[in-house]
């Protein structure tokens, strides 16, 4: 099975576009898999693992963090926001239990050091296959203020298909 990282952040329309497309073309290509590594919000690099501790449904939750925070423009540095961005997909009285104690604070530095200083990631969403060297392999990044293209993901799966 062939692993690679997609890096994000909820705000970023661009990213959510990205999101969308991927998860659409994934399909395509069996036994790909994607490692999910939210960047820069510490509250939604957080929930994230929270979510992912309570088995929730991932898919719905990119899909409800998208719209609450990169289409409504919630206020994501505020707990309470995001519990009622994820009420009905996670058990919210175990969110905000595990959100404010720091369970995975942890994570925030750990997801912003991968992508930002041991993956050279400049702009997301940035894809990578992880791996002590990047040489050869492909790598895919958005462009300042541009994102990524269905094409550009669908070339970067090919490339990651014949290695």
């Amino acid at each position: 099975m062939q692993k690679f990282r997609v890096f994000y952040y909820y705000e970023c329309p661009f990213c959510k576009l990205a999101h969308e497309a991927l998860m659409e073309i994934l399909p395509g290509y069996p036994g790909m898999e994607v490692e999910w590594r939210p960047v820069e919000s510490g509250l939604c690099i957080q929930a994230f693992y929270i979510a992912e501790e309570q088995g929730t449904d991932m898919d719905v939750f990119h899909r409800v963090m998208y719209q609450g925070l990169a289409v409504d423009r919630r206020n994501s540095e505020k707990s309470e926001v995001l519990a009622e961005i994820l009420k009905g997909i996670v058990d919210s009285g175990r969110f905000l239990t595990a959100l404010r104690s720091g369970k995975y604070a942890h994570k925030v530095d750990e997801n912003n050091d991968l992508a930002y200083k041991e993956n050279g990631v400049w702009y997301v969403p940035a894809f990578r296959v992880p791996g002590e060297s990047l040489k050869g392999l492909p790598k895919l990044d958005a462009i300042c203020c541009v994102g990524v293209s269905r094409k550009q993901i669908k070339k970067f799966l090919d490339k990651l298909a014949i290695h």
